[in-house]
């Protein structure tokens, strides 16, 4: 019979696949136990479906070519990475620039240290890749999506990454909410949070997203005037109902400069969703500017995180509280 120390030196001649080390000297492996039957306990954290059979395979042909010994028995084990927070970001109407602020809120938290993925959930009108440059079609493994990297360190998915440029999607209520589940039960890895961008309004597929997928929190956008406030009012009021926290308000088009002369000129008004947020009793995250640089830069894939920088870190403060 093989002693323990010949078991253990003939496990750690199999090499981890992620350090190039033993399984024991990797820590993926504990010695083995037994004798004529030998068990084994691997640690197959990182390692996909093919990954893991492999090693499995390698470990019962290198135990089991030992003398006395008559069967291998493996025992596979993963820490599961813990779920990436969700924080919608949403508005009750379109038009009031929420993508936008999605995607710059999403870059400029990554600038911050925070891995961050962003989830297109505006399965009708997706404007992320073209906002973040991820306008590539996703790859897939073990039946589940991998994000799209970016240049801005944010992976993305959407649905206009599955579809044809210029593509109508045609879909009810129920195929939309399926569709959701395919972004966001995907390969995010070490994601810490998710930016989902949410439709405008409070349908089908925002109560999906709400019963399905919990967010831990929801960033309402708004425009400064009256009719805007109420949409945003009624979007606060689904995000409560189901006991979702509200981050924050951000007041979006807020006041324009003039690039001549430098005039400030307020088409939408001003204050008024900080007046709302104090009215609610919740927090106001900030106020963006209604800026052509902030357009142009969008529309080139390279968000302007400047102005956004009170609104992240609002929302970093929230994530580390």
């Amino acid at each position: 019979m093989p002693t323990h120390e010949q078991l253990a030196a003939a496990l750690d001649r199999v090499t981890d696949p992620v350090s190039g080390r033993g399984l024991i000297a990797s820590g993926r492996a504990a010695p083995p136990r037994g004798e004529r039957t030998v068990d084994v306990v691997l640690d197959v954290s990182g390692l996909d479906d093919p990954a893991r059979a492999r090693l499995e395979a390698d470990v019962r042909v290198t135990l089991g070519a030992l003398p006395g010994v008559e069967g291998v028995r493996v025992a596979m084990t993963a820490q599961r990475a813990a779920a990436p927070r969700l924080i919608a970001v949403a508005s009750g109407k379109g038009g009031v620039g929420k993508s936008t602020v999605a995607a710059s809120l999403a870059v400029a938290l990554a600038k911050r240290g925070i891995k961050v993925g962003m989830v297109d959930a505006d399965i009708y009108g997706p404007s992320q890749p073209r906002l973040l440059d991820a306008d590539r079609k996703p790859e897939a493994e073990s039946n589940k999506l991998i994000p799209v990297d970016t240049r801005h360190g944010v992976p993305t998915l959407s649905m206009g990454q599955l579809v044809a440029p210029g593509q109508a999607i045609a879909w009810r209520g129920p195929m939309a909410g399926n569709a959701l589940t395919q972004l966001v039960d995907a390969h995010w890895g070490d994601t810490q949070a998710l930016i989902v961008d949410m439709p405008p309004g409070t349908g089908d597929v925002q109560l999906s997203m709400i019963q399905k997928h919990r967010p831990a929190g929801a960033v309402i956008v708004s425009t400064p005037q009256d009719l805007a406030l109420i949409d945003a009012t009624r979007a606060i009021d689904l995000f409560n109902k189901a006991n979702v926290p509200i981050i924050g308000l951000v007041e979006n088009m807020a006041g324009y400069a003039c690039p001549k002369c430098g005039e400030i000129s307020e088409p939408f008004g001003r204050g008024g969703a900080e007046a709302e947020a104090a009215r609610l009793g919740m927090p106001f995250l900030g106020r963006i500017p209604l800026a052509i640089e902030i357009r142009t830069a969008s529309d080139a894939g390279q968000p302007d995180i400047a102005p956004f920088a009170a609104v992240a870190d609002g929302v970093a403060n929230w994530l580390n509280r």
